[in-house]
């Protein structure tokens, strides 16, 4: 995947992520950096639990964002949690 299919799939995947954990907003380029970090962190661990070498996550389609969108989801859970903030 290019560049440019990465910061679509991160924007996708960062904006529902944090829709559905219900985090404050971090800006287009925090909400980016937070859906590809997720979708490399939920990649690798997919790859690591499946045991498969092929690059099935390569290609920009809904499972890919999928993918970024629970990895995504897990990352912001574990940034509010050390944050330590409350919610109201």
């Amino acid at each position: 995947m290019g560049i440019l299919a990465w910061c679509i799939v991160g924007l996708l995947a960062g904006g529902l992520a944090r829709r559905a954990v219900g985090t404050p907003k971090r800006g287009c380029v925090g909400t980016i950096a937070v859906g590809v970090l997720g979708a490399l962190l939920a990649g690798a661990a997919s790859r690591l639990a499946t045991g498969d070498k092929i690059n099935t996550f390569d290609e920009l389609d809904l499972g890919s964002v999928f993918v970024a969108f629970i990895g995504a989801s897990a990352l912001l859970l574990v940034l509010e949690a050390a944050s330590g903030r409350r919610r109201r």
